[in-house]
């Protein structure tokens, strides 16, 4: 006798039209990168500068941070000011756009923020190859 295969779920993207799959994995791509979640994430108070984003997401390096922000404002989803000063000043700011992103990647932060140790202690059993706990 032969298996009848099972359906397949229907995925994550089934819902949009098959032609929108390629933007939408790459949207979802974007806004899951750690550091678009931690700029946009320091970005919710308001405008800040250059410097102080990057103190804000410690870790991440210049270059890195300036090619997020690039792509961040390429989707639309953070503006950059210039003001004609001396010393020039430059500030960051999330768009509309932006902001309704907040709802998404604050839960995210808050998530990894609660569950750290449990996550670290499953890596560290995992590693000393452990079997995992229930």
């Amino acid at each position: 006798m032969e298996a009848v295969p099972r359906p397949v779920p229907p995925g994550p993207c089934s819902r949009w039209p098959a032609e929108n799959g390629e933007v939408i994995r790459q949207i979802v791509e974007r806004a899951g990168d750690k550091w678009a979640v931690f700029a946009i994430s320091a970005l919710q108070d308001g405008p800040l500068r250059y410097t102080d984003l990057q103190r804000a997401v410690p870790g991440v390096s210049q270059r890195m941070l300036t090619h997020t922000l690039r792509q961040l404002r390429r989707d639309g989803l953070v503006t950059r000011t210039s003001y004609p000063e001396v010393p020039p000043r430059v500030e960051y700011a999330l768009t509309g756009l932006g902001t309704t992103l907040l709802s998404a990647v604050t839960p995210l932060i808050d998530w990894a923020g609660t569950h750290h140790d449990e996550i670290a202690a499953h890596r560290a059993r995992f590693d000393a190859g452990t079997p995992p706990s229930s």
